[in-house]
């Protein structure tokens, strides 16, 4: 349906001091400090886990080597989805010179919906971390203390669900320092970002800024800051829905990743029957994760 003069009759009278209503300022690019952003030139993506070889034996004097077998664990597919959004304007609203008047406002609107609903997607898989119906290549959801390998399991989220505080922080911050690989190995992981949302600000700030320990008289530095754990601090995402919930992103690659099929484009035509003047925005891309060593999270208590 194409926006008419019925819908716009202020505009057409005289001494219209200001439009508002689609000027709001916009949370934007929130995605880009959870994900790692990649390019596709197909339909989906799929990145396969390989489980390398176990501890090397002791080889005993006049005997063989032993051979250890690699294999493939599972995949990861990421599905790209197609975004689009337009709006049209009549010939005779055209006419009238409402399409000057408001042309540059409905395409910042346009621009501000494209971008939130890629916030909103991105959020998504953190906002279902927990959620067993939402499983990843392993068949296990985002977070989970029991990912299933090779050699058995690992986990990427507190033993006992905790809200954010020293002492959970801390157990986050040991949990990553023991992951294992597919077959058992050690991988030197660490958490280098924690993700928030807006309820934990205050509390985070706190954590991550104070130089001595929060929440007590002695004076005890806080060994989070002094150690230099969570190098680049925090973050806040508005998208995210659980006020107790918080992750942490760890170096550990091919984590949290987004595919970009085709960047977003815009498009104006004028439609030969009606003379309706349409716009619109497209864009192609993904969201999820393949190696869940990538985020380490707590449901909160």
């Amino acid at each position: 349906m194409a926006i008419s003069r019925s819908q716009l009759v202020k505009e057409l009278e005289p001494g219209l001091n200001a439009l508002f209503g689609l000027e709001y300022k916009r949370y934007e690019n929130q995605h880009a400090e959870i994900y790692d952003v990649e390019n596709s030139d197909r339909a989906f993506e799929e990145e396969v886990m390989l489980s390398g070889f176990a501890n090397a034996q002791v080889k005993a004097e006049g005997q063989g080597v032993s051979f250890d077998d690699a294999q493939e664990t599972f995949t990861s597919r990421y599905n790209h989805e197609t975004i689009a959004l337009g709006f049209a304007i009549t010939e005779e609203a055209i006419e009238d010179n409402l399409y000057d008047r408001l042309a540059s406002r409905y395409t910042k609107a346009l621009a501000r919906s494209m971008a939130n609903t890629k916030q909103v997607k991105a959020a998504a898989v953190l906002n279902n971390a927990f959620n067993a119906a939402n499983a990843g290549g392993d068949g296990k959801e985002l977070c989970a203390t029991d990912h299933p390998t090779v050699a058995g399991s690992f986990s990427n989220e507190l033993a006992t669900s905790a809200d954010l505080n020293e002492t959970s922080l801390e157990q986050a911050i040991i949990d990553i320092a023991q992951m294992t690989d597919e077959r058992g190995l050690k991988i030197a992981a660490r958490g280098v970002k924690m993700i928030i949302p807006s309820e934990l600000q205050f509390t985070a700030e706190r954590l991550m800024k104070s130089a001595n320990r929060t929440g007590t008289a002695d004076n005890d530095i806080n060994a989070t800051v002094s150690m230099g754990m969570i190098p680049q601090g925090y973050v806040v995402n508005n998208f995210l829905t659980d006020p107790d919930a918080f992750f942490i992103k760890t170096d550990v690659p091919n984590g949290m990743k987004m595919f970009v099929r085709a960047p977003i484009k815009t498009a104006m035509e004028g439609d030969f029957d009606t003379g309706n003047v349409r716009y619109k925005a497209r864009e192609r891309y993904s969201f999820g994760f393949s190696d869940p060593r990538g985020i380490f999270g707590s449901p909160g208590a």
